[in-house]
């Protein structure tokens, strides 16, 4: 048996600070990681941050914090865990390279209450949405929708916006969403639902993107 794809025997191990099994743990889960801190990087730092540097120091932190998981986590999922100290990791690289602005975004998206999403993710969605509109006249017309994209999800409810991220983007499951949020499985059903209308309401403007859903 497996939890989201996690062997069973891989979270009782963990549950008893067995740093091997972390270790197993990290490499079914490395592409995800990925792919998260690669969405929730801030755009001022993809030139400068190696997002396989980012999941190293991850990878560290998760081996110092082993023990209070095995002691206090025990409902958690591992994925749901690891990834929140990856997402804390992303943050501490956020402070070092953007000081006083990376703390004043901290108050915009807190990794303690995670029904937020920053700036620089709703720019990543409105960028992955929007897709590769490459000539000249393309161009113009994949900034105006960036932006038109970004106002949309701005105006939405917060969790929404969250929610939207974590389905559709960092491809959690509904029940891994519900956890993170710390929301009932129903609930987070049914906010994905509306929020995903509200989306595609938007992007029937913009039928050239290439994204489908």
């Amino acid at each position: 048996m497996s939890q989201h794809g996690i062997p069973n025997e891989i979270t009782d191990r963990l549950r008893t600070g067995d740093t091997a099994a972390l270790g197993e743990l990290f490499v079914l889960c490395q592409e995800r990681l990925r792919q998260m801190i690669h969405f929730r990087l801030d755009r001022r730092l993809v030139r400068r941050v190696d997002v396989d540097d980012v999941l190293q120091d991850a990878f560290i932190d998760a081996e110092t914090r082993l023990q209070h998981f095995a002691k206090t986590d025990a409902e958690a999922s591992p994925y749901v865990w690891l990834r929140l100290v990856a997402l804390q990791t992303l943050h501490d690289v956020h402070r070092r390279h953007l000081g006083t602005q990376a703390r004043d975004a901290a108050r915009e998206q807190s990794v303690n209450v995670s029904g937020s999403t920053d700036q620089s993710t709703r720019y990543s969605m409105a960028q992955l949405l929007v897709g590769q509109l490459t000539s000249p006249s393309q161009a113009i017309q994949r900034a105006e929708a960036i932006e038109q994209i970004q106002t949309a999800l701005e105006q939405m409810n917060p969790i929404d916006q969250e929610i939207l991220a974590l389905r559709n983007f960092e491809e959690l499951t509904n029940t891994e969403v519900s956890e993170v949020l710390g929301i009932e499985t129903g609930t987070a059903s049914l906010r994905y639902i509306r929020a995903l209308k509200r989306l595609q309401q938007v992007m029937s403007q913009h039928p050239d993107s290439g994204r489908t859903w």
